[in-house]
């Protein structure tokens, strides 16, 4: 819910009006065979790295198999409208009922909500930073912006990188051109996870 507040003054710290107002070309359009292909290659490389990430990058990739391969179309429906609304209730309800006033009104809490949106911040420059390096080297220029996408918040720092490109350019969509990093994103936190939990065992 912070990314809209967190977003803007990393980029705008690590950015210029010019960089911002690069305009990227239409991406190709991908075929069925590479939308099937890429999640079970990814999680089978995925898994070979790091074995205890299977559990959270084999989720995330199922679904994608479920709406691509077009053959399961009920479960694919069912995963993202039944089955995600009862899994974030489940989720919301266990979560809360720990939030007792004497375990989060603490400044252990208040240390644990800055070093994260420290880390958010940080990663965000981050992002910024390598795609500008990337520029030094590539003929058609990418725009920096879509580097803060990187962060693991889908969809919403995609839209606040294409809300930023529309203010600066209003013919400049980075949408779907930020969706990229945004995804990977995800699947790097995916990644990372697992690690934890192989470091943790």
């Amino acid at each position: 819910s912070l990314v809209p507040l967190i977003l803007p003054p990393a980029i705008k710290l690590t950015t210029t009006k010019a960089e911002r107002k690069i305009r990227m070309v239409q991406m190709r359009t991908v075929s069925k065979k590479e939308k099937i292909a890429f999640p079970i290659i990814a999680a089978i490389v995925a898994g070979m790295l790091v074995p205890k990430a299977i559990p959270l990058v084999g989720m995330l990739f199922v679904g994608n198999l479920f709406r691509e391969t077009g053959v399961t179309q009920r479960l694919a429906k069912g995963a993202s409208e039944e089955l995600l609304n009862i899994v974030t209730i489940i989720l919301g309800l266990s979560v809360g009922s720990t939030m007792d006033a004497a375990n989060f009104l603490n400044i252990q809490t208040i240390k644990i909500l800055v070093l994260g949106v420290a880390a958010f911040f940080t990663a965000a420059c981050g992002g910024v930073i390598v795609a500008k390096i990337m520029n030094l080297f590539l003929k058609e220029k990418i725009n920096p912006m879509i580097g803060a996408a990187g962060v693991s918040a889908v969809p919403m720092s995609a839209r606040v990188v294409q809300k930023m490109g529309l203010k600066e350019d209003p013919q400049n969509h980075l949408l779907m051109h930020a969706m990229g990093p945004n995804v990977a994103g995800v699947i790097g936190t995916a990644v990372a996870a697992g690690v934890l939990i192989a470091s943790l065992a």
